[in-house]
């Protein structure tokens, strides 16, 4: 009886509807929690993929979760950063981050705390190369669109060092809301770049190549370069894809590289030397024998051929084909190179954009190699104006002008040493080199060259002298290794006007300074009494005493005078080139062309004699970069020869002065 009551009340229970749970507060049950959507629902999809992610399955939820929207890109950068992780009871996903032994949760939507687990319970989530790939260019589109400017950029960065044809799509949706127009052009320029290499129509990448014209830049260069890049093949027919040249052997490639193209093909066997077929034949000797022959034939060639022939027929060693057998196969298959790209009409577009770029990149190296030959006319000018006084106009041979221009050179670094501000310190340096050259050559002149006037050998030998106890007295006291003159911070780097032309701001500093000193070289001669002076003891002393000049103080300031502007061309030249006691020794001989190959006596003939030497110095080392002395070598045999022509030079003097 007290079983079947316990049947019937099952029975009873069995035939009742369950009541729903309310869903209303007012009923006080328990509510059911709202399904996930939007980036909460693809994550709770596909838990199980992103824990074990393959690049093969991968793609299409990143896909999703990048249009996802709110939290997509800050879970998709945790998930590249390998920032998370799979709680195992219930495959809910969060982003993760260690906190001693447990993990601190967040939630992976909202980024909200969602407390923390032991690391038992979690799972992290470790994405191999290949999917952090495929998340990266999912993260593209976040970081091009992004508010900050800097981040923008950097993902622009990051698609011009690896791009890929994922990386198009979400480039080309950024630029129309771009709002800065520098980002925004350097985001056409690369959109351009990518349709060159991933554009999926032959018409947009042939528009895009002929849109840059004759830009010479690194990065247009790089991107058509591999459209040209050709690879070379063997064919057993008619060459195969797009050829960009057919190739015959024995014209174009010898005999031996296209068979060597028909082993790569596997389209023939590899050769077997002569060292081979020996070291064969003296592992197969028996009883005296070698494939059926003696070894005492062994010294003749064709016996070794024929026993090796013997050898191969028993399958004992590789089948060696016959130099015969091998030209045979090479005239049996054709060659060619192929380009790496398949469509011929991009190739095309390429080769000509590269024939414009390379048109355009000589015209430019034209204009640096013609910016670098004026810089360094500037310097051989700056170094001999002052020996276009001493020796164009007095016709003093100094040979210790070199060392007035090292020691202007180390007046500048003794200021330095006392004022630590490079600008201040290169401004006191300039008057102050003047001053210690002038009197230094003030005092060489009344001391030593006064009494040598009209005698250019003894003058010559006694500045030479000079010249090397100067040089002493700088190692005594500088000692022998370079000094430091440091430019100020404003001439660092250089002026860039595109990838190929630049010059340094040192240079364009020092080529106003020589345009200046032109400038004042002309006052002076021109404007003041000083230089009426100098020129009309120049040309008759005798005269120019009769008139109440005195000559000897008049050549004592003009030696003067051009001992301090070769001290502030010292200063200028150690700027950029290493101060040592042997300086001077580097520009002397060039300043001396200079004065001489210009035209004695004329400052225009020096600033076109300055010209010349540095463009011909400039254009041989173009010639032969690799060995500077040859260039000099060459240059001064140029001289040398320009002299035999024009004695008196570019600009040569007229009247009595040019027959003095």
């Amino acid at each position: 009886m007290h079983k079947l009551f316990i049947w019937l009340a099952i029975a009873v229970m069995l035939a009742c509807p369950v009541r729903a749970q309310d869903t209303s507060p007012q009923s006080g049950s328990v509510t059911s929690a709202p399904a996930p959507t939007g980036l909460g629902a693809i994550l709770a999809d596909n838990a199980q993929k992103i824990a074990r992610p393959s690049r093969m399955t991968i793609g299409p939820v990143i896909d999703e979760i990048a249009a996802s929207g709110p939290g997509a890109s800050r879970f998709l950068q945790a998930w590249a950063d390998k920032r998370v992780g799979l709680r195992e009871s219930d495959d809910a996903v969060f982003i993760i981050k260690r906190v001693g032994q447990d993990y601190a949760l967040s939630d992976p939507v909202t980024g909200e705390d969602a407390g923390t687990a032991p690391r038992s319970e979690i799972k992290e989530v470790k994405p191999n190369s290949g999917v952090r790939a495929l998340i990266g260019a999912a993260l593209v589109k976040f970081l091009l669109s992004d508010p900050d400017p800097s981040k923008r950029r950097e993902a622009l960065q990051a698609i011009e060092r690896d791009g890929e044809a994922s990386h198009l799509a979400p480039l080309r949706a950024s630029i129309p809301d771009e709002t800065d127009p520098k980002i925004k052009a350097e985001k056409q320029r690369l959109e351009r770049l990518l349709t060159i290499r991933f554009g999926k129509e032959s018409a947009e990448r042939i528009a895009a190549i002929e849109s840059f014209g004759s830009d010479t830049g690194l990065d247009l260069r790089g991107t058509l370069n591999p459209l040209v890049a050709t690879r070379r093949s063997a064919f057993a027919g008619a060459p195969e894809g797009n050829v960009a040249d057919e190739l015959k052997p024995g014209r174009d490639i010898s005999d031996a590289e296209a068979y060597a193209l028909l082993v790569e093909a596997k389209m023939a066997p590899a050769r077997i030397s002569a060292s081979e077929v020996q070291r064969a034949l003296a592992a197969h000797v028996v009883n005296g024998q070698v494939g059926g022959l003696p070894l005492s034939e062994m010294s003749d060639p064709k016996a070794r051929e024929q026993a090796y022939a013997a050898l191969a027929k028993a399958g004992e060693v590789p089948q060696r084909l016959t130099d015969a057998e091998a030209q045979k196969l090479v005239e049996a298959h054709s060659y060619a190179d192929i380009y790496a790209e398949p469509d011929p009409d991009v190739t095309a577009a390429a080769e000509a954009g590269l024939t414009r770029v390379s048109r355009q990149v000589s015209l430019m190296q034209g204009a640096d190699l013609g910016l670098d030959a004026l810089s360094l006319a500037s310097i051989y000018f700056l170094a001999a104006i002052g020996l276009a006084i001493t020796f164009g106009v007095m016709r003093v041979i100094n040979m210790a002008h070199g060392e007035f221009i090292t020691m202007g050179a180390y007046t500048g670094y003794v200021v330095q040493l006392f004022v630590p501000d490079k600008t201040l310190s290169v401004l006191v340096a300039l008057p102050l080199a003047f001053a210690i050259t002038f009197g230094a050559g003030v005092a060489m002149e009344r001391l030593v060259i006064r009494y040598l006037y009209k005698r250019p050998l003894e003058t010559l030998l006694a500045s030479f002298g000079i010249s090397i106890a100067l040089q002493q007295l700088f190692k005594n006291i500088f000692g022998t290794q370079a000094r430091p003159l440091t430019s100020p911070p404003w001439l660092e780097g250089a002026l860039q006007f595109n990838d190929i032309v630049s010059i340094s701001y040192i240079r364009i500093a020092i080529f106003v300074l020589a345009l200046v000193f032109l400038a004042l070289y002309l006052w002076v001669m021109r404007r003041t009494r000083l230089g009426l002076e100098v020129r009309a003891v120049t040309q008759n002393p005798s005269m120019a005493a009769s008139m109440g000049i005195n000559p000897d103080r008049i050549n004592m300031l003009a030696f003067g005078f051009g001992s301090g502007i070769a001290g502030i061309a010292g200063v200028a030249i150690g700027l950029f080139a290493k101060v040592t006691s042997e300086m001077g020794q580097d520009y002397i001989v060039q300043s001396f062309m200079t004065v001489v190959v210009g035209g004695v006596g004329s400052i225009f003939g020096t600033l076109a004699g300055a010209t010349l030497i540095g463009g011909l110095q400039k254009s041989i080392e173009w010639l032969n970069p690799s060995n500077t002395l040859a260039a000099q070598t060459y240059m001064i045999l140029f001289i040398i020869i320009f002299i035999q022509f024009r004695p008196r030079g570019i600009i040569a003097l007229k009247g009595r002065a040019a027959g003095d």
